[in-house]
């Protein structure tokens, strides 16, 4: 079964705390509105899955909530794909794979002790370029094309 949008988050600048939305608007090429990447060249948006959360949350011996991670989407299960060029379509939305996500030194002040390096990949999620635009929702349908 393909994995569905568990939720969004948003933040409007850097260190600001991030916002649980039900959707978002993505643009091609520029990112998701309302977002701190919303203009940047590649990092439009960033995906994890919550087992990959859940595995996290055994190592740091407590939950990890997905706002607090400070990615964009979350999905109810991975696995992502990582390989650059890869591409996913969320509720019809292209977007394609930039890198695996880098955990923020950020984490360990909102999440404690420990947690930047309970998130190093594969946990930590993937920055995917938007390729397409349109309205990502909470319960959309994740499809990478081997599925």
């Amino acid at each position: 079964m393909s994995p569905r949008v568990h939720s969004i988050h948003v933040a409007p600048g850097r260190r600001l705390p991030t916002k649980s939305v039900t959707s978002v608007e993505a643009e091609a090429g520029v990112g998701l509105v309302g977002d701190r990447y919303h203009g940047s060249r590649h990092r439009h948006v960033t995906v994890q899955a919550l087992d990959d959360l859940a595995v996290a949350a055994e190592v740091l011996g407590r939950p990890v909530e997905p706002g607090l991670t400070r990615r964009n989407i979350t999905l109810d299960h991975g696995p992502l794909p990582t390989r650059p060029g890869e591409r996913m379509t969320i509720g019809g939305v292209e977007l394609e794979v930039v890198r695996i996500a880098a955990p923020c030194r950020l984490l360990d002040d909102d999440l404690g002790p420990g947690a930047m390096q309970a998130l190093r990949s594969p946990r930590g999620g993937t920055v995917f370029r938007l390729l397409g635009s349109g309205t990502i929702r909470v319960g959309d349908e994740a499809v990478t094309p081997d599925a």
